[in-house]
Parts: C-alpha cells; sequence; structure tokens
C-alpha cells in the first residue's frame, strides 16, 4: 500500500476473523517497525507475542477496572482518565465495582482475538525531558508508542488490524506477574491483531486547519 493510504486507513478494530496471523507475518511487521524512533536511539521498546488463550483471556480481564473508571467518569460528566483535573470519582473503588460497564466487549473475549502483542519499556532507557515540570509526564511516550504504532501500520499494510489500548496499564502490577516483567520494565499497551471483520476506509478526524496553526499556540489556523 502506498504510505498515505496506510495512515489515512489505520483505524482501531477490536472485531475480527478467525483467519489466523502468522509468526511469519507478525516477524515482517516487527522487522520494519524496528525502524521507529526513539530517545536517544535507546531502542528500550520491546513486544511480547501472546497466543495462549488462558493468557489472552487474563489480560483481556485486566484491562477491565480501568473501563470501570472510564464508565464512572463518563457518568460523572468527565472526560475519563484525564490528569489535568481532579476527578471526582475515587478510582480505587471505580476499578472494583462490578456493576460498571463500559462498551467494549472484546475484552471480555480477549481469548478469541488471534494474537496479541504487548508493548512494554525499559525504564532505564527511556528520555524522560519532561520529568521536572508540574505535571503529568508525556515526553517518555517519544521512546515507545512510535514503535506502537508503526507495529498498526505494518499490520494495516499486511491486511490485517488492531488497536492501540493503553487499559492494561492501570493494573500493572499483575499484569508484570503475568507476563514475568522486570521492576524496571512498564507496560504501555496492549495491541490485539487479527483479520478485521470489517476494513474501514473512510475515518472521522479533525481537518488540519483545526490541529495547525502559524507560529505560536494562538496563532491563525495553518491553512493553503
Amino acid at each position: 500500500m502506498e504510505i498515505y493510504d496506510v495512515m489515512r486507513t489505520t483505524f482501531a478494530a477490536r472485531d475480527f476473523t478467525d483467519d489466523e496471523v502468522t509468526d511469519e507475518v507478525l516477524y515482517r511487521i516487527f522487522d520494519n517497525a524496528r525502524f521507529a524512533a526513539s530517545g536517544g536511539n535507546r531502542q528500550g521498546h520491546k513486544v511480547i507475542v501472546v497466543r495462549d488463550p488462558a493468557r489472552k483471556k487474563r489480560l483481556g480481564e485486566l484491562c477491565i477496572p480501568a473501563m470501570r473508571v472510564a464508565a464512572a467518569q463518563v457518568a460523572a460528566g468527565e472526560v475519563y482518565w484525564q490528569s489535568y483535573s481532579p476527578s471526582s470519582v475515587n478510582i480505587e473503588e471505580a476499578m472494583a465495582d462490578e456493576s460498571l460497564k463500559f462498551p467494549l466487549p472484546m475484552f471480555e473475549h480477549m481469548d478469541e482475538v488471534p494474537v496479541v502483542l504487548v508493548i512494554t519499556v525499559d525504564l532505564r532507557n527511556v528520555a524522560s525531558i519532561d520529568k521536572e515540570q508540574d505535571r503529568i509526564g508525556v515526553v517518555s511516550g517519544a521512546s515507545v508508542y512510535p514503535f506502537a504504532w508503526n507495529i498498526l501500520l505494518g499490520a494495516r499494510n499486511e491486511g490485517l488490524g488492531g488497536a492501540m489500548t493503553t487499559l492494561l496499564s492501570a493494573s500493572e502490577p499483575a499484569a508484570k506477574e503475568l507476563l514475568g516483567l522486570e521492576d524496571w520494565e512498564a507496560v504501555c499497551a496492549l495491541l490485539p491483531i487479527g483479520k478485521p471483520t470489517k476494513q474501514l476506509t473512510k475515518l472521522s478526524r479533525k481537518p488540519v486547519e483545526e490541529i495547525a496553526v502559524r507560529e505560536r499556540g494562538d496563532g491563525e489556523p495553518f491553512t493553503i
């Protein structure tokens, strides 16, 4: 596929056929995704390929507590999991409240996904330039998410699909035990991968004029 076509049609796929995703295809995706940028070119990212049904199912279960928080915050009129303003929701209580539901059934059937990829990063090799700022850190993601997104672009190029999900991070201690991770490894994303039941080709995104400005943050919209 042409690169711009891949960029414009890589959507969040959560429903898959039973078609197999072979190791050969995954290897080809990883072999290209590894050229992603990372802070200082330290390449601290790692991908764990999970095919065992029981382990996939457990990974899905570990994502559900974060969805409960999202449901509670949406009900409270909040933007779920945002970190700028304090939440009125008790996070610990919401994570344990089984009555809270969020409409993403894939996580309850994660064992049926052809293959699940867990993306981690070595915290000893992350360039966290903004760690002293009086806000939540965001720069660390530059050392891992380009790799994760390259995987999704590669999957699209292979006729497959997936979704960038970060819900697993809310249950990181249990996830690390399940996956045998070290203390210095952080869980960054979970990517379900398979052949989508329906391939979307027209995605809804903001126009350039709403995301690009000239010279300053309050500058004129960038347009031609």
